[in-house]
C-alpha cells in the first residue's frame, strides 16, 4: 500500500485528510470526524496484519492511552478495526508542535520555560505511573508543546509496560533494551523491566536538554552512547556550555534525577519538577550567572 493511499478515503467514519507522521509499525493521519471533530488517527501498517506481537503491541499502547487520563497526555478517543488486520486508534488532536523541533529551533530554552515544560511532562507520568504504568519512551519526539499556550501533550505508550506485566505477557525479549538510547536510564541497558525511577532519568535529560540545548553524553556513535551509559557520569550541567552557568542548586537537582542508581534519584517525578522549579526560580540566568559582570551585578543586588 502507498504511504498516502487512505488520504482522501473514510475510515470506520474519519475523514482522512493527509499523512502527518510514519513509522516501522504504523502511519498517523489527520482526519475528521462528524463528533469528535479534528483528530489523529494511527494505523497499523498493512504489512503487519497478520503479525500477532506487532497487533498485540499497537492494542497495548492503545489501552494504555485510554488508561492514562490527564490533561496533558493526548486522549484515546476510539480503538477499533476498520477492516479485518486493519487495527486504528484515534486520539484528541493536539496543537503546537513536537518538542523536539521546537526546541532545535528556540533552544536553549528560558528557566521559567524549562521548569512548565517539566512540570508538566511530570504531572502526565505520574498520572502513568499512578496506574502502574511506565512509558519507557520518554523524549521531546514524543511531547506536543503549544508554545503560545505553554501547554504540554505527552504521547505516545507505543513501547510502555505495566507493572503487573507477567513473564508471559512480555512483548520484548530478556536481553533487549527498548527505548530511545540518548535518553534512556542505565538501568535499561540490560533489557529488564524498569520502573518509575527510568522515566525520571529520562525527563531529567530533557531538562538538560531543554536548559543546555546539550546532552549529558558526547559519544559519537551507538556504541559509544552504550558504553558511556553503563560506565561514565553524566557531564555536569554547568559544563554543558562554557557560556552558560546554572549555579549550584540548579545542577544538583538535575544530576541527582541522572544518577546512575535508580534509588539515588528523587522518590518520583512529581518531587523532581517540584526541586527543578524551585531552583531554576531561585536562581539568576546563566547570562546573569557568570563570568566577572555576573559577579558585578550580584553585589548590586545585595
Amino acid at each position: 500500500m502507498p504511504r498516502d493511499a487512505l488520504v482522501g478515503t473514510n475510515l470506520a467514519g474519519y475523514a482522512i485528510r493527509d499523512v502527518v507522521g510514519e513509522g516501522g509499525t504504523a502511519a498517523v493521519y489527520r482526519a475528521e470526524h462528524p463528533e469528535h471533530g479534528l483528530v489523529a488517527v494511527k494505523v497499523l501498517r498493512d504489512k503487519l496484519r497478520q503479525d500477532r506481537t506487532a497487533i498485540a503491541r499497537f492494542l497495548r499502547e492503545a489501552k494504555f492511552g485510554q488508561q492514562v487520563v490527564h490533561p496533558n497526555v493526548v486522549k484515546t478517543i476510539e480503538i477499533g478495526e476498520a477492516s479485518p488486520g486493519m487495527h486504528f486508534l484515534s486520539i484528541e488532536w493536539a496543537g503546537g508542535e513536537l518538542l523536539e523541533r521546537y526546541a532545535k529551533r528556540i533552544g536553549p530554552l528560558p528557566r521559567d520555560e524549562v521548569a512548565a515544560i517539566i512540570t508538566q511532562i511530570a504531572d502526565a507520568v505520574q498520572a502513568a505511573h499512578d496506574v502502574g504504568i511506565i512509558h519507557r519512551d520518554l523524549k521531546p519526539d514524543n511531547v506536543m508543546y503549544d508554545a503560545a499556550k505553554r501547554q504540554v501533550k505527552l504521547l505516545d505508550f507505543g513501547i510502555a509496560y505495566s507493572t503487573d506485566t507477567t513473564p508471559d505477557e512480555r512483548l520484548t525479549r530478556a536481553g533487549f533494551f527498548v527505548g530511545t538510547l540518548m535518553y534512556v536510564a542505565p538501568e535499561a541497558l540490560s533489557g529488564e523491566l524498569v520502573g518509575p525511577a527510568a522515566d525520571q532519568y529520562s525527563l531529567g535529560t530533557i531538562a538538560y536538554y531543554l536548559l543546555t540545548g546539550c546532552l549529558p553524553y558526547t559519544a559519537k556513535s551507538p556504541r559509544e552512547m552504550f558504553t558511556q551509559l553503563l560506565s561514565q557520569p553524566p557531564r555536569p550541567l554547568n559544563r554543558a556550555r562554557s557560556d552558560m552557568h546554572f549555579g549550584s542548586e540548579v545542577e544538583r537537582v538535575v544530576m541527582k534525577a541522572l544518577a546512575k542508581g535508580p534509588g539515588d534519584r528523587y522518590p518520583d517525578v512529581k518531587t523532581f519538577a517540584r526541586e527543578l522549579s524551585t531552583a531554576l526560580s531561585a536562581t539568576p540566568s546563566p547570562s546573569e550567572g557568570s563570568g566577572l559582570i555576573g559577579k558585578m551585578k550580584g553585589l548590586f543586588k545585595k
